[in-house]
C-alpha cells in the first residue's frame, strides 16, 4: 500500500492560484452587464463625458415637457403685468374681444376674457366675488384646476364668494365662502362672460359690464384698506403673453421653483430638475457646455411635442369620430390628463404647447353647461390644412350649444391666432350668417374671400402656413355627446 502524498499549505495555495489564473478566468462566464459594458472596466474618459452630457440634455427635454404648464401661465402673467401692472385688484378685460394682436395660446375671440394672476404669498387669503353666469375657473400655476366657476362650479352660475387660501395656510376659515386651498402661491383667475346678440353681430357691452362686477380683496382687510378694482382694456393692444423660446425658460423656471413651496412639485420631478441644476434655494449656475445643452433642449423639445401632434396616436383616442378628422385635445382622458391607468404626459405637453386652462367643465359630459372644442388639422382627405388653399366647413342645422357656437383658425405651432387684415380669424352664432336650404351653415377658410360669401362666413388664412380649425360649443347639449350632430370635415375647393 503506497503512502498518500502530503502537500504543504503553501503548495496548496499555489495550486489554487494556478487553477484560477487568467486562463481559468477566461473560461468562466461573466454577468451580462459586465459583458455589455466594456468587459467590466471603466469607460474611456471622453465617452463618459459624452454620455453625461447626453443625460443632461435628455433630462432638460423632460423638464421642459413637464414644466410647460407652469411656464405657459408664467408667460401669460409676465406679458400681462408688463402691460397693465400687477396686483390682486388689477383685472385686464378684453372689452372689444381678443384678436390676433394678443399672442396667447388658442384664445377665444367669441367671449369676453378677464384674466389676472393672484399671489397668495404676498396677500394671504383672497376673496373673489364672482359675478353670475361666468364661465371660468381658478387654477394653480401648474394649471391644475382649483375649482370651476359658473354653471359647473359650486355657485351654479349664480355667482358667489370664493375664498382662495395659500398652500401653507393654517388659520381660521370663516363660513359663507366657497373655500379652496391652492397648491401654489400663484393662482390664475380666468373668467369668460357671454356676449349678447346685437344687430346682426355680437354685442360685447353686457359681457363687459358683467365682468366688471368682479371684486377681489384680502380676507382680513377692512373696506378702507382694500384697493379699488382696476379693469384695464386689453383689446387692440399688441401683447406677447407666450412662454419663452430661449434660455430664459430655465431662469424663469428656477425663480418659480424658489418661490413656491416644496410640496407644489412632486419629489421625482424635483429630482429631474435637480439633475440639471435647478434646486430650490440653491444657485443655478450652468456651465458654458450646460448652457448649450439647455439651449438645444428648449429648441428641440417643442419640435418633439409638435411631432407627436403631427403623427397622432396609435390608439386613436384623440379622434372624436370614426368618420371625421376632428380631435379631442384630452384624448378621452380627464381634465388632468389621466387615462385609465396612467398620466398621459405626451398629451398634456401637446395641450400646453397650443392651449392653456384645462378644467373639468371642458371634459365632462355636462348637458347645457361646460364647453367642447373639437378641432382639426386636416381636411376631409386627410391632408394638412394649408393657408394658401380655400376650404369649406359645413355645420349641420342646430349646433348643440345652448349658449353659443364659434369657429376659429389658429397657428399650429403655438395656438396663436394668424394675424391677417381680418384680425379676428373667427366667426360665431351671434352673426347673421346666411343659412343653406336645409338649415346648415357654410364657413369658408382661405387667403381671399370667395365671391358671394358673406363677411361673417369667412375666416382669412396665411398662404404657405398650416393652420388648425376649431369648433367651439358652449353649453354643450346631448346631440354632441351621442354624435347625432357632427361637424363636417373641411373640404378643399378650387
Amino acid at each position: 500500500m503506497s503512502a498518500t502524498p502530503k502537500f504543504s499549505l503553501a503548495a496548496m495555495s499555489l495550486l489554487a492560484l494556478l487553477a484560477w489564473g487568467p486562463a481559468g478566468a477566461q473560461e468562466k462566464a461573466a454577468s451580462p452587464l459586465v459583458q455589455q459594458i466594456n468587459n467590466g472596466n471603466w469607460l474611456a474618459q471622453e465617452e463618459a463625458e459624452r454620455l453625461r452630457d447626453e443625460l443632461y440634455y435628455q433630462r432638460a427635454v423632460h423638464a421642459y415637457m413637464t414644466m410647460l404648464p407652469a411656464l405657459n401661465v408664467i408667460g401669460m402673467r409676465d406679458g400681462s403685468e408688463q402691460a397693465f401692472g400687477a396686483g390682486y385688484n388689477v383685472l385686464p378685460i378684453w372689452k372689444a374681444r381678443m384678436d390676433s394682436r394678443t399672442m396667447v395660446p388658442t384664445p377665444n375671440a367669441d367671449v369676453i376674457y378677464s384674466m389676472s394672476y393672484l399671489d397668495l404669498k404676498k396677500t394671504g387669503p383672497l376673496v373673489v366675488n364672482a359675478p353670475p353666469n361666468v364661465i371660468g375657473m381658478f387654477t394653480d400655476f401648474f394649471q391644475r384646476t382649483i375649482t370651476d366657476v359658473g354653471a359647473v362650479g359650486p355657485d351654479r352660475a349664480r355667482g358667489g364668494l370664493y375664498l382662495l387660501l395659500p398652500p401653507d395656510y393654517t388659520g381660521q376659515i370663516p363660513g359663507g365662502y366657497f373655500a379652496f386651498k391652492s397648491p401654489t402661491y400663484n393662482v390664475f383667475l380666468f373668467f369668460r362672460t357671454i356676449m349678447a346678440k346685437g344687430d346682426g353681430k355680437p354685442d360685447p357691452a353686457p359681457a363687459v359690464k358683467n365682468a366688471e362686477r368682479t371684486r377681489v380683496y384680502p380676507l382680513w382687510a377692512t373696506e378702507k384698506e382694500t384697493k379699488p378694482m382696476a379693469f384695464p382694456d386689453a383689446s387692440g393692444k399688441r401683447l406677447n403673453m407666450m412662454y419663452p423660446v430661449d434660455n430664459t425658460y430655465w431662469t424663469k423656471l428656477k425663480a418659480f421653483v424658489d418661490y413656491e413651496p416644496v410640496a407644489a412639485i412632486d419629489p421625482e420631478l424635483r429630482g429631474v430638475l435637480a439633475s440639471i441644476g435647478i434646486v430650490k434655494g440653491q444657485p443655478f449656475k450652468p456651465t458654458a457646455r450646460q448652457e448649450e445643452l439647455l439651449k438645444k433642449a428648449v429648441e428641440t423639445a417643442p419640435k418633439m411635442i409638435m411631432a407627436t401632434r403631427q403623427l397622432g396616436r396609435e390608439d386613436r383616442r384623440n379622434l372624436y369620430y370614426d368618420d371625421r378628422q376632428y380631435e379631442n385635445t384630452w384624448a378621452g382622458g380627464t381634465a388632468e390628463w389621466m387615462q385609465e391607468s396612467y398620466l398621459d404626459v405626451s398629451q398634456r405637453a401637446s395641450f400646453f404647447q397650443i392651449a392653456y386652462s384645462s378644467a373639468p367643465a371642458m371634459v365632462m359630459h355636462t348637458t347645457g353647461a361646460g364647453s367642447k372644442y373639437p378641432f382639426t388639422a386636416r381636411d376631409k382627405d386627410g391632408n394638412f390644412l394649408e393657408g394658401g388653399h380655400t376650404y369649406k366647413l359645413r355645420l349641420p342645422p342646430d349646433p348643440p350649444a345652448s349658449l353659443f357656437w364659434a369657429v376659429t383658425a389658429y397657428n399650429i405651432t403655438d395656438g396663436t391666432m394668424p394675424e391677417t387684415g381680418q384680425l379676428l380669424p373667427s366667426t360665431n352664432g351671434y352673426y347673421d350668417i346666411p343659412k343653406q336650404p336645409d338649415g346648415s351653415l357654410e364657413i369658408w377658410f382661405g387667403p381671399q374671400k370667395p365671391e358671394g360669401v358673406a363677411d361673417a362666413a369667412f375666416i382669412q388664412t396665411i398662404p404657405g402656413r398650416n393652420f388648425l380649425a376649431t369648433v367651439r360649443l358652449y353649453g354643450t347639449e346631448d346631440a354632441f355627446y351621442d354624435q347625432t350632430w357632427k361637424p363636417d370635415d373641411l373640404v378643399k375647393t378650387k
